[in-house]
This record gives C-alpha cells, sequence and structure tokens, in this order.
C-alpha cells in the first residue's frame, strides 16, 4: 500500500475520500449496520483501485507497445473503479438523504 499511495495519484484520492467520510459516518445518526456500509463502500474503493493498478503494472511490465486486449484490459480495470465509486455514492446517497431531508 507504501507504493500505492508514493505511486498512484487516484489511489492517495480515494485514501483521502475515506479519511474524510469516516469520521462523518461515524458521527451520523443511524445504526451501527448503516456506518460499516459506508465504510466498506469506501474501502472497497481501493480494493478495486489496487486489482486496477495491479492489472495495469502487469501489462505495463509485458510491454509499453500498444495492443487492444491491453487497452482493454486497463479499460475494464478503469471501469472497474468507476463501478465501485458508483455503488459507494448510491449507498452514501440512500442513507444519508433521509438524513439531511429530516434535518
Amino acid at each position: 500500500m507504501v507504493y500505492a499511495f508514493q505511486e498512484e495519484s487516484a489511489f492517495r484520492q480515494e485514501l483521502f475520500l475515506l479519511a474524510v467520510l469516516s469520521p462523518i459516518a461515524f458521527v451520523l445518526p443511524i445504526s451501527p449496520l448503516e456506518k460499516c456500509v459506508l465504510i466498506a463502500s469506501l474501502i472497497m474503493v481501493l480494493v478495486v483501485e489496487l486489482l486496477n493498478s495491479s492489472v495495469e503494472a502487469a501489462i505495463d511490465r509485458i510491454s509499453f507497445d500498444h495492443h487492444d486486449l491491453s487497452k482493454r484490459a486497463k479499460d475494464f480495470g478503469s471501469a472497474a473503479v468507476m463501478l465501485a465509486l458508483l455503488i459507494a455514492a448510491l449507498l452514501w446517497a440512500t442513507i444519508c438523504i433521509p438524513i439531511i431531508t429530516i434535518l
């Protein structure tokens, strides 16, 4: 994880998101299960980002030549990160919007 923090700007951004939103999850008036779901969704984003970075590193290790399969693998990894972010956003919105409307 140290290498990912040093070399991957997307990982640093997502780690910052976890660092900012986790304390917010703890102070929200929601159940412990909902708190776990919110934090787990952010951790899931980091896991998928690490897997994406692994795929990209392996492809770059093999060759820097442009190849359709290499491009496709990198695009799939990026799409997986985007979907993980979308899932996290949907979970946060689903749990937080009712709280905001009450206030």
